[in-house]
């Protein structure tokens, strides 16, 4: 997530802001009658690897801190120098789905055909092609021979006028539909998928899909990705506001240009009545979805119960105990397929696992090893 309105000094003073996850629980085996560590002893008992090797110094141990600094200045603005010569390489695309839905996209070839294979990534909700995370991995990715495929989701990126109808998260049709453009374009090369929060939680739906529709993929990789939508809606409206604001205020920002793009056919009214992310959500889904309310529309692109028993594409998800945004807990009610790896972190925040003070990313080499992962 980017937070442009909190400055370097906001995110020294959040340092000592209250965790809004709980403690981490007890190891397995202790207070092994309490219903309340079952998710826990679920994960101890082999569902989840836990990641030793990520430990950042004290002050970015803070889950607020690894969140918002991970993707404000001055850390964008170095990720933004450091992806000028990919971004000068990329060029557009307008990608045909199926049934008529159009998605934006920014395509860049290695040279000479690098190592026959294509990184498609796809950023979180309310982000883009252009979010930070994607732009900080992407140039060594394509260093190591990767193509690199930025999707943006519907309604995101500059892309409102590409489809009438707005976007929502149970569009996976649409997803699918881009991956098979993307495979039919790009033929020679080998299609893996590196998706972040929302992205992440699309990035496993398509692969679960993918057999059906006879779309090859070669490795999924998923960070910090919803599964249980009502858990991160809870999280947000219930946790520290900046997050719940920042979300209101950038989909306002969206709808304001869907509404531009589409004036004879969307009023929205006064868009800022709406105080909270329940609320808004649920007034969109029943006007706009077709889904008869909101616990139905949630339930539509969980990753919780069988959504991914069937999953046979190699895939790995990456968690953090602290995350703020996707509650760690939703594991316990997900069928754990043997082709997808989990990992925890104690730390990490949401989408953020910086190393050190000087900005370093510990998940952009996490993304690349899993993606060369044998």
């Amino acid at each position: 997530m980017r937070v442009p309105f909190l400055d370097v000094c906001s995110v020294i003073l959040i340092a000592g802001a209250p965790t809004l996850v709980r403690r981490r629980p007890a190891k397995a085996g202790r207070n092994s009658n309490t219903g309340g560590n079952d998710w826990h002893m679920q994960i101890e008992a082999g569902v989840i690897s836990t990641i030793s090797n990520y430990r950042p110094p004290p002050g970015l141990r803070n889950p607020h801190v690894q969140s918002v600094l991970a993707s404000i200045p001055p850390r964008s603005l170095l990720v933004l120098r450091a992806s000028e010569r990919l971004r000068a390489m990329s060029r557009s695309v307008v990608l045909e789905c199926g049934d008529g839905v159009r998605l934006l996209g920014q395509v860049t070839l290695a040279s000479g055909g690098g190592n026959g294979r294509m990184a498609v990534m796809i950023h979180g909700w309310e982000g883009s092609s252009e979010s930070t995370y994607i732009l900080s991995v992407a140039p060594e990715l394509l260093a190591r021979g990767y193509s690199i495929f930025r999707l943006n989701l519907r309604d995101h990126g500059n892309s409102h006028h590409l489809n009438q109808d707005m976007f929502h998260s149970c569009r996976l049709d649409e997803v699918v539909g881009a991956f098979g453009w993307i495979r039919r374009h790009f033929a020679d090369k080998s299609l893996s998928a590196v998706g972040y929060s929302l992205g992440g939680n699309f990035a496993l739906r398509v692969a679960a899909a993918a057999p059906a529709v006879q779309l090859d993929l070669d490795k999924v990789v998923a960070i910090c990705p919803v599964l249980s939508p009502a858990q991160t809606i809870s999280a947000l409206d219930s946790g520290w506001w900046v997050y719940r604001d920042y979300f209101i205020r950038r989909w306002r920002t969206s709808l304001e240009r869907k509404r531009a793009a589409f004036p004879d056919y969307y009023d929205f009214g006064q868009l800022s009545k709406f105080g909270n992310l329940t609320d808004m959500t649920e007034h969109f889904v029943l006007r706009y979805t077709g889904f008869p309310d909101l616990r139905s529309y949630l339930n539509g692109y969980a990753l919780t119960g069988d959504r991914l028993g069937n999953l046979a594409v190699r895939s790995t998800m990456l968690l953090a105990d602290d995350d703020p945004v996707i509650p760690i807990r939703g594991v316990a009610d997900m069928q754990v397929p043997a082709a997808l790896e989990v990992y925890r972190s104690a730390y990490g925040g949401h989408c953020g696992f910086l190393e050190s003070w000087g900005l370093g990313s510990w998940l952009d080499d996490f993304v690349v090893r899993q993606l060369e992962a044998v």
